[in-house]
């Protein structure tokens, strides 16, 4: 049979989507192992991600957390930075941490065989860290710098001015960094929080091609890492919302902005259709707020809105970096926009559109080993499990304009939101 090469394919959409299931061990200390494998692959990943602490420090020593798991490379009872450094180079690993307002931890990718070397000296980093005092003046110094270049960037500035009108200046989400927190940070404090705070409430989570024997000694050698049950949380303060923050740069012509609102968690049952709705909004290429303010007006190079979710907070948001003297013309084309979809039903054919591309990316979403345990955390941590992803597929392919106008105004109705402008 010949291929007529002047026919395209014939298009259609997959009907299935399903996930497997990571096998689950639990290890001696309390935590849980997820293991993903990975056949025929040679790199291993390993994460093991606990519980936050950040909430019991007061707000002078925020950045307490993050320096603990960027110092454990600097040094340990067993070796010096310069050695760690050497060392996992050497074996082609790479070593990192993890770290957000509600996990913290660490993580290794390297090659299977030289998982078994590699492992003592990662282990080692849990429990015999020094923090040396001239190693850590070089980290403050070096994020002084940071902080500088950031206040100076329009949109590193807005992304922090809107998390601060959003939740408030005193909630340790809208809190700004300054110099004054690296200051206040010592070896003293590090090794504190090391020993007392970190490791707490760990999970782990595995990638590779291991068989059913070498799982069992890799499980094994887990039991070492000094994880611990018990993290100490405290209840987060009310947020208390700015509606309008402005950073007037006299000399700028280009300004960056932000506008969004509270919303809801991916465990809610209107998620996967709000989150359509935020992709027709402005979540992709040719989402209405490109067309309009990129394509059709030429007032920016890229705009996007996003569904964003802190531990129990949920959010929207929409950023852009627009020509200063166009910046209330944008606003109220955003206002427009989000209103013309609260009103007025999608084409069928723009709802095609939208369809076909969402389900590409879900499915692009999987489309490597480490991918799977990737997408696997972003529900786990959200008290959910792949049921998500495949509720989400149904959603995409059932969902209709009627369903958006009523996502629509359901969560884009209200007039409490947060603008941000700079520059």
């Amino acid at each position: 049979m010949s291929l007529d090469r002047s026919k395209a394919p014939q298009f259609s959409l997959p009907t299935e989507f399903a996930l497997p299931a990571p096998q689950q061990f639990q290890l001696g200390t309390g935590s849980s192992v997820f293991y993903f494998p990975t056949p025929g692959i040679e790199a291993v990943k390993l994460e093991v991600i606990g519980t936050s602490s950040r909430s019991v420090l007061p707000n002078s020593q925020a950045l307490i957390p993050s320096f603990t798991l960027q110092m454990l490379q600097e040094g340990t009872t067993q070796s010096t930075a310069q050695q760690l450094a050497e060392f996992f180079d050497y074996h082609g690993a790479e070593v990192y941490p993890t770290l957000s307002y509600t996990q913290e931890g660490l993580s290794l990718l390297c090659i299977k065989k030289y998982l078994p070397t590699i492992l003592p000296t990662f282990i080692s980093l849990f429990s015999e860290a020094l923090f040396p005092e001239e190693n850590l003046a070089k980290r403050k110094s070096q994020r002084a710098l940071s902080l500088k270049l950031d206040q100076e960037k329009p949109s590193s500035r807005a992304g922090q001015l809107f998390k601060k009108g959003l939740f408030g200046p005193e909630h340790p989400f809208g809190q700004e960094i300054t110099e004054a927190h690296i200051s206040e940070i010592t070896p003293a404090l590090l090794q504190a929080y090391y020993q007392d705070h970190l490791w707490k409430d760990c999970s782990l989570f595995l990638s590779g091609d291991f068989k059913t024997q070498e799982l069992e000694q890799l499980l094994a050698t887990m039991e070492q890492l000094p994880l611990k049950q018990g993290a100490k949380k405290q209840a987060l303060p009310t947020p208390a919302a700015t509606a309008f923050l402005l950073e007037d740069r006299e000399d700028a012509v280009q300004s960056s902005i932000r506008l969004g609102a509270w919303s809801i968690p991916k465990s809610h049952v209107d998620y996967p259709a709000l989150a359509v709705f935020n992709t027709l909004l402005g979540g992709y290429f040719g989402s209405r707020l490109v067309k309009n303010i990129r394509e059709d007006k030429g007032h920016t190079y890229g705009i996007h809105s996003s569904l964003v979710e802190w531990d129990q907070y949920a959010y929207w948001v929409i950023a852009a970096d627009v020509k200063k003297a166009h910046q209330e013309e944008v606003f109220a084309e955003i206002d427009k926009e989000i209103q013309i979809l609260r009103t007025v039903l999608a084409s069928p054919k723009e709802i095609e559109i939208l369809r076909n591309y969402l389900i590409g990316q879900l499915f692009t979403k999987f489309s490597s080993p480490f991918d799977l345990i990737d997408q696997f955390k972003g529900v786990y941590y959200a008290g959910l499990d792949f049921s998500f992803y495949e509720k989400r597929f149904e959603t995409l392919k059932k969902f209709t304009a009627a369903d958006l106008l009523s996502i629509g105004n359901r969560y884009f109705s209200s007039s409490d939101r947060v603008q941000v402008r700079v520059g």
